[in-house]
């Protein structure tokens, strides 16, 4: 979260947060087919990610005022299949008490109490939905104080309303947030992961009401501290071998938004370990080697672009879909604010399935898939044979719409680089290169990069072909570029501004021969009609 903002204005709320776009300001171009976006105004972090009673709810930070951040409260929407969503009015807003003191609503997550057990919902309730979330006090814009709060539901999340003894958990702190809870079933209690973030520190808490809170332990300062420490997820995650099938083992992993190799952006990182339902501890034989980098990254990454943020998982998934599944956020605190696109800003990731690959380099690599649902996007197929190039490129598609998936399978051979300009206008192009045994992704020619100086940049990702080839999963999505790479052992994430609506697809090898033996493109339904 950043600054804080006086709240006002509350009675336009309803208004806005039912998605209603003034004429003339829609930016087609930049709002993603295959993932959710607002309907419009601003959105961050994903929050209170659960299913129940057949619908996945998506919780997220909202402004219901404005296309920049702040008056953060709880925008809602739902799905049926983590793809097609239903917007809903804003569920839980911000508030401003007698005294004048203002309440914003940050980041948290949400839990099914199953059968009212824990009786904060009216009798006869059949299930509780329970949101944890940071309440962000404020009076103008000095900030008082941040702790945990609870919000209920009878219906469904469709109606919330606030627990009358708020704060669940308050120690005294500015910088005490993001809540994320679960259920325990070995000791039938609820873990709730928070961070202390300037101390770079989770705190796990365990209660059995969800209404008080006991400390267990903390986690921390360990890999990367370069930024706060924001947005935990503590789960457990299958464990695959390195062929890919499964052990019938699991490690358990906590996530923490923090910083990024380059300096001064903001990522995810992971840690492997164990939790005794007390304490997390940092399994040294399973957890992979920091990202090389010259700014000093001492994190696992998550996610080597820049638009992966406060990814946080599903809670109480249901037997269909496999987990764990995580939701991030597209942005980047560095330029977050300054995005070209109205009336919305910002976008959640592709679902991602997430288990752990044992590596014969030591540790356990996070794998991420899309989840298998996402092949149901998959419109118009266009195959190409392959196609061997020395030293030169060629054009695979002239003009296409920017809202696709591409599946490559590449032999880098002798060159030096090898890989795909897509996103191709006359004057712009977004670089995807294989060279001296990395990935990178160039976007400073990627199209509109002038709205920030902080936006035209080049990422990269340690890569090592399997048995000579690289396995490429793109999506291009209107303003997001999502890869998926050797079946998600690596994934890169950027956002990009093309000025043009259709643009091409070339290949190239340089400095010598490369194969292209797989080439299948399939163009992306749009999940909104």
């Amino acid at each position: 979260m950043k600054n804080v903002v006086l709240i006002t204005l509350l009675a336009a709320m309803t208004q806005l947060s039912n998605g209603q776009e003034s004429p003339g300001l829609s930016s087609p171009d930049y709002r993603p087919q295959s993932r959710f976006t607002p309907p419009r105004n601003w959105i961050n972090d994903p929050n209170g990610l659960v299913y129940h009673d057949g619908e996945y709810h998506l919780f997220y930070q909202y402004n219901p005022f404005g296309n920049v951040w702040g008056h953060m409260s709880w925008g809602h929407a739902v799905s049926k299949d983590l793809l097609h969503w239903e917007h809903l009015p804003v569920a839980i807003p911000e508030f401003t008490d007698a005294a004048g003191k203002t309440t914003a609503i940050f980041s948290g997550g949400a839990v099914v109490d199953k059968g009212n057990r824990n009786g904060l919902c009216p009798a006869g309730t059949k299930d509780c939905l329970v949101a944890l979330y940071t309440g962000n006090v404020t009076v103008g814009d000095k900030q008082l104080a941040q702790y945990q709060n609870l919000a209920y539901s009878a219906d469904k999340g469709r109606t919330w309303k606030q627990y009358d003894k708020n704060p669940i958990l308050d120690i005294g702190s500015k910088e005490f947030r993001d809540p994320n809870a679960f259920w325990y079933a070995p000791e039938q209690k609820w873990i709730m992961a928070t961070v202390k973030a300037t101390e770079h520190r989770a705190a796990l808490y365990s209660s059995t009401d969800l209404k008080n809170w006991t400390l267990m332990s903390h986690f921390g300062p360990v890999g990367d501290t370069s930024k706060v420490w924001e947005c935990p997820g503590l789960m457990q995650v299958p464990v695959h071998t390195e062929a890919g099938q499964p052990t019938g083992k699991s490690k358990w992993v906590l996530f923490i938004s923090a910083g990024f190799p380059q300096k001064d952006y903001v990522g995810t990182q992971y840690f492997v370990g164990d939790f005794d339902g007390t304490t997390f501890t940092l399994d040294p034989a399973a957890q992979p080697r920091p990202v090389p980098s010259a700014n000093g990254y001492a994190g696992a990454l998550v996610d080597y672009g820049k638009d992966y943020y406060a990814a946080v998982p599903y809670n109480n998934l249901p037997a269909s879909q496999p987990g764990p599944v995580m939701l991030g956020w597209h942005n980047n605190w560095a330029y977050g604010n300054e995005l070209p696109t109205t009336p919305f800003k910002g976008a959640m990731s592709l679902p991602r399935q997430i288990t752990l690959r044992q590596s014969s380099q030591g540790g356990m690599q996070l794998v991420q898939q899309p989840i298998e649902g996402v092949r149901s996007l998959r419109g118009a197929q266009t195959n190409q044979p392959s196609i061997r190039l020395t030293s030169q490129s060629q054009t695979l598609e002239k003009t296409t719409d920017n809202a696709y998936e591409l599946e490559v399978e590449l032999k880098p051979g002798t060159a030096k680089r090898v890989g795909l300009k897509l996103a191709k206008g006359a004057n712009e192009e977004t670089i995807l290169q294989y060279t001296g045994g990395k990935l990178q992704l160039d976007r400073r020619r990627s199209g509109n990069v002038s709205f920030s100086p902080r936006f035209p940049s080049v990422e990269e990702a340690p890569l090592s072909p399997k048995n000579g080839v690289i396995k490429l999963r793109i999506f291009v999505d209107k303003s997001v570029v999502e890869v998926f790479v050797n079946d998600g052992e690596r994934v890169i994430t950027d956002l990009i501004f093309p000025t043009e609506t259709t643009s091409g697809i070339d290949i190239f090898a340089e400095e010598g021969t490369a194969e292209f033996v797989r080439l299948t493109r399939w163009a992306l339904k749009p999940i909104r009609q």
